[in-house]
């Protein structure tokens, strides 16, 4: 299957599925690959549809341009949603805040951690605020030598929000965590992979064919298991070693029913490279 759809917004996202690998491009190279409220969504639904979609065995994200890969919300927003409240009401509502932060970028970093495919952060340049989470939140993150990372709340004299505080402290520990979050500081390529955020860091040249290197290794993989070991790994963190070790056994107990496991063992049996289907 080949397809390519693109967001209504004047192709600010472009999706393309082909050969199990679905891409989706950020497409504002002008204003740094910065989320609108409509990118944010539409990307949110494409990471959900993926898991249910067989076509889809493996999600990219990458960027147009050189200079950036995504630097967090566009904060020029959008128009209001209208709504209908008494007429006495305030402008602002306790719990709307909150509400937008849950409904916007935290849905997203959700819906890349929840999908049931692997997801592959093609880092083409600065990844700031948000845009560093989104980097994060996915599974292998490719950066280029020139790219840079950046916890850019403080500069702007607010919290880190997007499941930040989640997702670093998780990758470097709590200390470090707290280092990168207080002073916003510039993370090189080279001392992110040396943290442990990015898996491999490349020459620009070869960013899209390590990323499809990788992706294609994955779109051939057995589907389910990767994505139960997505699943494991990503729980494994917060919950106790009993109910981690319950979640292993019952998850390699359902995995072994599917297809692909039965070819890993006919072709184990029969000495051959199995042919995986992604069922």
């Amino acid at each position: 299957m080949s397809a390519t759809t693109a967001s209504p917004a004047a192709n600010d996202v472009i999706r393309r599925i082909e050969a199990g690998v679905a891409t989706i491009t950020l497409n504002r190279p002008g204003a740094g690959n910065a989320l609108t409220s409509a990118m944010r969504d539409q990307i949110s639904e494409w990471l959900q549809d993926a898991s249910a979609d067989l076509h889809v065995r493996v999600v990219v994200i990458e960027a147009a341009g050189e200079k950036a890969f995504c630097t967090g919300a566009d904060l020029r927003g959008g128009p209001a949603v209208p709504r209908s409240v008494p007429a006495e009401a305030p402008g602002e509502i306790m719990g709307d805040g909150a509400r937008t932060i849950r409904n916007g970028w935290q849905r997203l970093i959700g819906s890349i951690l929840d999908c049931e495919k692997p997801v592959i952060a093609a880092v083409n340049g600065t990844a700031a605020g948000g845009g560093m989470h989104l980097a994060l939140a996915c599974d292998l993150v490719v950066a280029t030598e020139e790219s840079k990372f950046t916890e850019v709340f403080i500069r702007r004299g607010i919290a880190p929000d997007g499941g930040g505080a989640w997702l670093l402290t998780r990758l470097v520990g709590i200390q470090k965590a707290k280092e990168l979050f207080f002073f916003g500081d510039d993370v090189p390529a080279a001392e992110a992979y040396r943290l442990g955020l990015v898996n491999r860091v490349v020459p620009r040249a070869d960013l899209e064919s390590t990323v499809g290197e990788l992706a294609t290794r994955l779109a051939a993989g057995p589907t389910k298991a990767i994505g139960i070991a997505k699943w494991l790994t990503n729980r494994a963190l917060d919950v106790d070693r009993v109910t981690s070790f319950h979640d292993e056994a019952m998850a390699q107990e359902l995995v072994t029913h599917t297809s692909d496991a039965q070819e890993g063992f006919a072709s184990f049996a029969e000495r051959r490279q199995p042919t995986f289907k992604g069922w």
